[in-house]
């Protein structure tokens, strides 16, 4: 079960997604928690846009908590453009891994959050997606190719890989997760 998306979404296929998810849609719309791993994620070689990132999981749910780990080398312009994109930057001096699982923790048993989405490419996180499922909070793993994990991939609700090489259909394999 994963949606593929290449890394320079056209606008039509993001318009497409943005349709079909509208149309799932509930009266209440589910409060989502998002959390990107910086130092995996936000390299020059997967041209990640958080914009893009927020929009597609807003079509999903409204997003309540948006945050991007950084280590003690990002640099201001980084943090600022993180900021700029309306996402709460967090720089820590120790492991980013440790310090975004215990955040996601604390999303996991926060009872106004419906959904964990997590922006990442590593399998340590799978223990933190168990645990979301277990306590009933549904998943979305979003990373890119390549070292994207297969066990992270298959531990979430939805996946979604960007990157710029797949061309599947992406519609048809949003609607397969959503029947799923």
């Amino acid at each position: 079960m994963i949606m593929s998306l290449r890394r320079k979404i056209s606008l039509s296929k993001v318009q497409k997604i943005k349709k079909f998810l509208s149309s799932k849609k509930s009266e209440n719309r589910k409060k989502i928690g998002v959390l990107v791993d910086g130092p995996n994620m936000l390299r020059k070689e997967f041209n990640i846009n958080l914009s893009e990132i927020r929009e597609i999981l807003s079509e999903y749910g409204d997003i309540k908590v948006a945050k991007v780990f950084l280590n003690q080398y990002a640099s201001e312009k980084l943090v600022e453009a993180i900021e700029n994109q309306g996402f709460e930057p967090v720089v820590t001096s120790g492991d980013v891994d440790v310090r975004m699982a215990v955040e996601a923790m604390e999303l996991i048993y926060n009872d106004s959050i419906d959904v964990i989405a997590l922006v990442t490419r590593d399998a340590d996180f799978k223990a933190v997606l168990k645990k979301a499922m277990e306590m009933g909070k549904e998943t979305i793993i979003i990373g890119a190719e390549p070292g994207f994990s297969a066990a992270l991939k298959n531990s979430a609700d939805i996946a979604i890989v960007l990157n710029e090489d797949d061309f599947e259909e992406v519609e048809e394999e949003v609607k397969e997760q959503v029947k799923a």
